[in-house]
């Protein structure tokens, strides 16, 4: 999903095409403006509508990311037609992850490689873990071989597996021991936490991540807070959640997407940092942008840009999030997001693009015309509620 400049085709500037959008968002909303595309990528050059630029109804976004798939058990070449330009893949093959990397026609891709996990502990005795990779470790020195191994596959970062629901879990020693040597490294450790205590086990280590907002237990108001508040032994400067509300239940609610839910809602309200993702490749769930698990995350407490903040890729680089209307001001803001394309800057200079852009447009809207003027982003959308 990169865009590659012709050789051929001389410099940057000539071929350049600047396009007059609604708005755009990058940590905020900004609107009417114009946004300039180049072979190298997507970016914003007025915060006004540029009476020279090509009209393009709608709002150009940073790329949807949903920060917790497992390829190797859904269809990766579905998911950019579903809205999603990246990926971050919690447990597969590396081999098989390597060649995804490299597939234009899959998200952009980072990974975790394989589970690490104690000898027996979850996930080495479901069936499906056999289609990826398990790594079984007992010590210090075994968690961080198993880290080594990981970071030569290509991962970005490493997933841990304290299910103490489903089978023995590490020991607090080499809990940390696999903690340390992958911070020493630049490798976030991610962890799916179930049982009691294995999420305070999990932040009192320096574990980067949750794969899972915490379900199997309510933590304490205390607590939550202690894990919100930015602290020096995360590589990233704070501890983060990613959401997975919808796997609990896939769209029927019941106890544990309650707990799950209320847990979130505290965590983001005390102002901790929380990531969109959906666990893909775990039942059925839509190849692509889950509306539930966005409704799920809105009811929650996480809305508009708080929402955006959870989903969006901190810039526009060679591929953005399109969408083609600037709905009223009551329009449910997870709707209006389902109605994304991921677009490349290769898309956006092709010479037709804003006239197939305003066809598809009308006829969604049953529009004859589009307007010369742009419409502006809804005031209550620019709040972080």
């Amino acid at each position: 999903m990169t865009a590659e400049p012709d050789p051929e085709s001389g410099s940057d500037s000539a071929l350049s095409v600047d396009y007059a959008v609604d708005g755009y968002w990058l940590r905020q909303w900004h609107g009417p403006a114009t946004v300039r595309v180049s072979p190298h990528g997507i970016r914003a050059i007025a915060d006004a509508a540029s009476p020279n630029a090509i009209r393009l109804p709608g709002v150009l976004l940073p790329g949807f990311r949903d920060a917790h798939v497992h390829l190797g058990l859904t269809q990766p070449r579905a998911l950019v037609a579903g809205g999603l330009a990246a990926v971050d893949d919690l447990g597969g093959h590396p081999d098989r992850l390597r060649e995804w990397a490299r597939d234009d026609a899959v998200p952009a891709l980072k990974y975790a490689g394989a589970f690490i996990t104690a000898p027996g502990g979850y996930p080495s005795k479901r069936a499906w873990a056999a289609t990826l990779v398990v790594a079984e470790v007992s010590t210090g020195e075994e968690a961080m071989a198993a880290v080594a191994e990981q970071r030569a596959a290509g991962a970005t970062f490493v997933k841990l597996a304290l299910n103490a629901e489903d089978g023995p879990v590490v020991d607090d020693d080499t809990l940390q021991a696999l903690v340390d040597y992958a911070h020493s490294g630049g490798i976030e450790v991610v962890a799916h936490v179930q049982g009691s205590g294995q999420a305070q086990r999990a932040f009192e280590a320096g574990v980067d991540r949750l794969a899972h907002t915490p379900w199997t237990e309510r933590l304490s108001d205390p607590f939550i807070r202690e894990m919100a508040k930015p602290h020096s032994r995360f590589l990233a400067g704070r501890h983060s959640w990613i959401s997975t509300l919808d796997i609990h239940g896939y769209g029927q609610r019941g106890r544990d997407f309650e707990a799950a839910s209320e847990n979130l809602r505290r965590f983001h309200a005390a102002g901790g940092t929380v990531r969109y993702g959906t666990d893909l490749g775990n039942g059925e769930l839509p190849l692509g942008l889950n509306q539930r698990e966005l409704t799920a995350l809105q009811d929650s407490g996480v809305r508009y840009d708080a929402l955006l903040r959870t989903l969006c890729l901190p810039g526009f680089g060679s591929a953005v999030s399109y969408l083609p209307t600037v709905p009223a001001a009551d329009a449910d803001f997870a709707s209006w997001l389902m109605t994304v394309t991921v677009v490349t800057a290769r898309d956006l200079l092709q010479p037709n693009f804003a006239v197939s852009a305003t066809r598809a447009r009308s006829a969604r809207n049953g529009d004859v015309a589009v307007a010369a003027a742009t419409t502006p982003i809804p005031t209550t959308w620019r709040n972080d509620q």
